[in-house]
């Protein structure tokens, strides 16, 4: 009966450190398997839409995201909210399109409308100007983070 606890202990042991082992090898290899899947991932991306869109302005044209708007359904001087995208696209002047978060940097209330130079949270009376989304009046502590479009022909793409 003492040699069986032994063995059990030996067994144990032996199995820990194969374990840790093998742990070890698959870490190793995890760690290697890591470094080259990022590297091809983050270089397509990041070659494709250049290559694409590099013949123009904006990077990234075709290959970017959905249509937000069509260029004649955003006023000069005003805006539209996408509320399904929680963005808003404005134009302070004419064919000078951005396009801003339409999340309220006060309280996360989306944005309800664009009138009067300004974009309008409902929920406590914040206003951002379309130029820039600055803030014109608050509670809302900092202007709405601006988000990446393109205009391509009548069409404002997200990217």
């Amino acid at each position: 009966m003492s040699g069986g606890p032994a063995s059990r202990r030996a067994v144990l042991a032996a199995g820990a450190v194969g374990a840790a082992a093998l742990t070890g090898a698959c870490t190793e290899y995890g760690k290697e398997g890591a470094e080259p899947r990022p590297a091809p991932s983050t270089q397509p991306a990041s070659s494709e839409p250049p290559e694409s869109g590099g013949t123009g302005t904006g990077t990234g044209k075709p290959p970017a995201g959905p249509e937000l708007a069509k260029t004649s359904e955003i006023p000069v001087g005003g805006g539209k909210v996408i509320k399904d995208r929680k963005i808003v696209v404005t134009q302070p002047e004419r064919d000078d399109f951005k396009a801003f978060s339409a999340v309220c940097t006060h309280a996360g209330c989306t944005v309800s409308e664009v009138a009067d130079g300004t974009i309008n949270c409902p929920c406590h009376g914040s206003r951002y100007r379309v130029a820039d989304a600055s803030v014109e009046s608050g509670p809302a502590p900092r202007p709405l983070p601006p988000q990446k479009i393109t205009v391509t022909g009548n069409s404002i793409i997200l990217g």
